[in-house]
């Protein structure tokens, strides 16, 4: 992106200070401060590239060799003012983009409780022994607390885990935190001892 080689370092370095405050919920940059520099579509063009830039070297954490490589049309000393003022407020960008990924749903988890259980009949099967999982969610949805209950076998247990986990694993603009359950617990029956072992993971917005 060559375009930003027509303006000086320190107006390179103000721009992209600019360009973050934006990212962050403060005034950007004046498309009127740089009619003179750029046309209407070279300013767009620059603008998204920077703000991609941005996006991608916090939301990856892609390395600074990385992002250099992504610069290497800019002259080299305006691509280490791009990369400084990247790297001094990656903390910034970051929380913007929880924050904006917390926007995408209002609800989040608040709290959550569990009980392990023994069912021993139902009222098609006379016997189970079945360890189950009860599960308490407390969840805020625009200002309300919500409480919601589930009950669920290993089976089903171990799927939840798994959608969970997949759904951690898909690349998101930075890692949500995360609240861990772990449980073991003996299970007694007529039959002797049966053992529970699960992690339970849940993306938790803050």
């Amino acid at each position: 992106m060559d375009l930003i080689n027509r303006i000086s370092e320190t107006e390179c370095c103000k721009l992209c200070h600019r360009l973050v405050d934006g990212l962050c919920g403060r005034e950007p940059p004046l498309r009127t401060d740089y009619c003179s520099t750029w046309s209407l579509e070279e300013w767009l063009q620059l603008t998204h590239f920077l703000s991609a830039l941005f996006h991608l070297g916090v939301g990856s954490n892609i390395s600074d060799e990385e992002v250099l490589a992504k610069l290497s049309d800019m002259n080299s000393s305006h691509a280490g003012v791009v990369l400084s003022v990247l790297r001094a407020r990656q903390g910034e960008i970051r929380h913007a983009l929880l924050d904006r990924t917390n926007n995408i749903s209002p609800a989040s988890l608040q709290d959550f409780d569990w009980q392990l259980k023994l069912a021993l009949s139902s009222d098609k099967i006379s016997s189970l022994n079945t360890p189950l999982l009860s599960l308490s969610l407390d969840v805020r949805a625009n200002g309300v607390l919500r409480p919601i209950a589930m009950e669920m076998n290993r089976e089903e247990l171990s799927s939840l885990i798994s959608s969970l986990e997949a759904a951690n694993k898909v690349p998101t603009c930075t890692p949500l935190p995360i609240m861990q359950l772990c449980w073991r617990s003996d299970v007694a029956n007529g039959c002797g001892a049966q053992t529970g072992s699960f992690n339970l993971h849940f993306l938790v917005l803050v």
